[in-house]
Order: structure tokens, then C-alpha cells, then sequence
């Protein structure tokens, strides 16, 4: 492998290795919040609600965790704007999730090692266009005439089919298979495992026999999207496969050929999109959603974890369940199954009992 760039960093913010700590008015006013409390307290390091010591700066996003408040053992807390007051320093905030993020970047700075460089076991074909400061790790092949924006990084053992293109400052970890005449955008992060580009499940049966239809379309990813690792994202049968601008695929998703996502999607782990579905701006698949093909999830939508969705879902809907359903509708449905056991026996004893009472007077029992 090429030499590696070096990103320069401040020196890490860890309790115990000579760091100056921090009192936490200087770290709020690093988030633009305020203190609510001793503002002087100093920080140490960061840790979650329930393994703080004291000297750390914990979060609560969520409303369940509250409690822990009177039993934590960190220094101070981020937190909502709902929270008034705490028996420690707080700092309230709208996000504290996004908070507590950037000042873990802030105190843990994350030095990145990217190769630097195009490597001489690397393959590059004929009328290859490689942007200012690509860097390309041993072992990767890119195909004629591709074409790789400027600083973007393929990592080694990674392929990138003919006439593909990939925009600015994009990176790709090893192991990964894009396919031919896919265009990737700018900033767009793949992670290791991942193919894109590879023939939709398209195929006709005649007489028992599948015939295979040709995937003649091509895949779209657009602007700041991140894919996680072993995602599969199919060619289209004719047109475009597209996910949208700052949408983000965690491992192991399956998206189908036709398929269009909207900007600033979620898609969790193990969730599945059939061919030929759409999705809007902003919506949520929870782990192990599946989507049946040719149907629209409109903008906002949120579907629950392993739920069904096999039909259209309007816009700002909140879905789950198997065939997914208005949350609140499956809450209950969810509830009264809980007892379906005892409602079994109930039936019974009332049908032995209306047999008895058939008996008493004269009747034959009815059938059931």
C-alpha cells in the first residue's frame, strides 16, 4: 500500500493521559448552549448515563432515561429543553443527541488514515479520468473509462465497473463491487462488502422455466449518502435505481431494481425494498421492515421494526405491524394478542356452558 495521509489532529481529551480538563461552561458554549448549575464543574471525559464516573458529561435524548438522572454518577448532563432542573449541572439543549455528538468529535478526534496514492498492484483500464489526489490501494481494478472525482479513495481489493463515475471526495473500503455505468455523487461513503449495480431479480416463467430478463438500467447515488456494509442495491430493468441526497443505509439492506429514495432517508439494518417502489423525503424503515414492490411511501413516513408494508402509506404516517397498520391501531391489535390465550379458554368454558343450558331446556346443542 501507498504511503497514508495523516489528518492533523488536537491531542485526544481522555481522563488520565495529561489533558487539561475543561470546566463545562467552555464545552457549552462549544455546542452554543448555557449551563444551568455550576458552570465551573470540570469535564474529564464523556460516557453513557449509566456507566459515568464522576468527572464525566453524560446525555439523556430520551424521556425513559430521566430517572436515571438521580442515580448517575457523572459530573454534569445534556438534555432536553423540557428538563428545568437536576440535583447535577445540565446543559439543555433541543438536540442532546447531536450535542453530546459534537463534542465526542470535538474530545475524541477520530484520525483518519486513507491511502494516499495510487498503488502499483492497482488495475486501471484504458481512459480512466482520475481526479487531483485520488487514491487507489493495491489490488483494486478499475474498468475503462471510469472516472473518479477529485481526493476520492478506493480501497484495496475494491472494483469499479466500466464507465462508472464517482463525484468528489468519496470513499470507498475494500471488498466493495460497483458495477458497470453506476453514477455516485459527491461525498458519498461505501462500506466494505457492499455491491452495487448488480442485475435486478427479474425473470419470466413459461412452462415451468425461468427466463431471465435483461437489467439494462443503471443505479443513481446521489450526494452525501453513506451505505453500509453488504448492502445490495440492483440495476434497474430499464432506467434508474436511485437513492436520494443525504440518505443514510445501515448494513445488510436490500434494495430492489426501480426503486427510488427520497433525500435524507433512514434505512436500518436488514430492511428490504421490492422493485419498482417509492419512497419520499425523510422516511424511516426500522430494522427488518419489508416493502412489497410497486407501491409509495409518502414523505415523513416511519415504519416499525420487522414490519410488512404492503401497500401504499400516505405522508407523515407512522406505520408497523404485519400487514403494517397505523402505529396506534397495531399497539392495540399488539395488546389484545397478548391475551389471546386466556380469550381461547373463555370461549370454551362459555361454550360448555351454553351447552349445559341447551340441556336444561330441552334443546339439542348447537353446532360449533
Amino acid at each position: 500500500m501507498a504511503n497514508v495521509r495523516r489528518k492533523k489532529t488536537s491531542p485526544p481529551f481522555r481522563s488520565g493521559n495529561g489533558v487539561t480538563p475543561r470546566p463545562l461552561e467552555e464545552l457549552a458554549r462549544f455546542i452554543g448552549a448555557r449551563v444551568q448549575g455550576d458552570g465551573k464543574t470540570l469535564i474529564r471525559g464523556i460516557s453513557g448515563i449509566k456507566e459515568a464516573k464522576p468527572g464525566d458529561l453524560t446525555f439523556v435524548a430520551n424521556s425513559r432515561y430521566l430517572p436515571l438522572l438521580k442515580s448517575t454518577c457523572a459530573s454534569a448532563v445534556i438534555t432536553s429543553l423540557d428538563v428545568k432542573k437536576a440535583a447535577l449541572p445540565i446543559v439543555r439543549t433541543e438536540n442532546p443527541s447531536l450535542a453530546f455528538a459534537k463534542l465526542a468529535a470535538l474530545l475524541y478526534p477520530v484520525i483518519q488514515r486513507h491511502p494516499k496514492g495510487v498503488s502499483p498492484k492497482a488495475v486501471i483500464g484504458r481512459g480512466v479520468r482520475l481526479g487531483k489526489g485520488v487514491a487507489i490501494g493495491s489490488f483494486a481494478v478499475i474498468e475503462e473509462g471510469a472516472s473518479l472525482g477529485d481526493r476520492s479513495v478506493i480501497y484495496p481489493h475494491s472494483y469499479i465497473g466500466r464507465k462508472t463515475t464517482l463525484g468528489n471526495d468519496c470513499v470507498v473500503y475494500p471488498n466493495v463491487a460497483v458495477r458497470e455505468r453506476v453514477e455516485i455523487g459527491h461525498r458519498v461513503i461505501i462500506h466494505s462488502g457492499t455491491v452495487i449495480g448488480s442485475d435486478g431479480f427479474g425473470f419470466a416463467t413459461v412452462k415451468g422455466i425461468h427466463h431471465k430478463i435483461p437489467q439494462v438500467g443503471t443505479v443513481v447515488i446521489e450526494d452525501d449518502v453513506e451505505i453500509g456494509a453488504n448492502v445490495t442495491i440492483d440495476r434497474a430493468r430499464f432506467g434508474r435505481t436511485v437513492v436520494g441526497r443525504g440518505t443514510k443505509i445501515d448494513n445488510l439492506v436490500q434494495i430492489a431494481h426501480n426503486v427510488e429514495i427520497g433525500p435524507n432517508s433512514i434505512l436500518v439494518a436488514q430492511s428490504g425494498i421490492s422493485g419498482s417502489t417509492v419512497l419520499g423525503s425523510h422516511v424511516v424503515l426500522a430494522g427488518q421492515a419489508g416493502v412489497v414492490g410497486h407501491i409509495e411511501i409518502g414523505d415523513n413516513v416511519m415504519v416499525g421494526a420487522q414490519a410488512g408494508v404492503s401497500k401504499s402509506v400516505p405522508p407523515d404516517a407512522h406505520v408497523w405491524g404485519t400487514p403494517a397498520k397505523p402505529l396506534l391501531k397495531a399497539k392495540r391489535v399488539n395488546a389484545a394478542l397478548q391475551h389471546l390465550p386466556e380469550l381461547v379458554q373463555m370461549i370454551h368454558e362459555m361454550g360448555k356452558r351454553l351447552a349445559e343450558l341447551e340441556k336444561l331446556v330441552g334443546r339439542e346443542p348447537s353446532s360449533r
